[in-house]
């Protein structure tokens, strides 16, 4: 096959994946979406059982362990990076880091510090939000 036939052919496929990539995302936005939805009107509803689905505890508690466990590995690598950067002995090979190389370690870092604080106030909060227990107590009051 010739190269302008090897380009088109390329280029058709590079099409072809990018819409495939674009419905997947569609298809799977529109789920987490509705998911989003009936699990914030459950909860508007006053619904006092332990949670299901994908907020219970089985599911919960690994993706926390997980993402607080790659969160502590990607900040121990850049500091391990980091600290054999400025070793001495790779002085005489170190050059300067471009502006991207940089914005994507700064990234990292704050990604990294973010999980790290949403997973702690998703601990904290969890069972001041989710009542797992029995619903409160009748007011007098309100049965009057």
């Amino acid at each position: 096959m010739n190269p302008k036939g090897l380009r088109a052919l390329s280029g058709a496929s590079l099409l072809i994946v990018l819409l495939q990539s674009a419905c997947t995302a569609v298809l799977t936005i529109s789920g987490i979406r509705v998911a989003i939805g009936l699990t914030a009107l459950a909860a508007a509803s006053g619904i006092y059982a332990p949670a299901k689905g994908f907020h219970q505890d089985a599911i919960r508690i690994p993706m926390l362990w997980l993402a607080t466990i790659g969160a502590l590995v990607n900040l121990a690598v850049l500091a391990w990076i980091w600290k054999l950067r400025a070793a001495p002995a790779a002085q005489w090979r170190r050059r300067e880091l471009t502006p991207r190389q940089k914005r994507s370690e700064r990234l990292q870092v704050a990604l990294s510090v973010v999980t790290l604080i949403l997973v702690g106030f998703e601990v904290w909060t969890h069972t001041l939000v989710h009542r797992t227990g029995p619903p409160p107590a009748p007011d007098a009051q309100h049965l009057r």
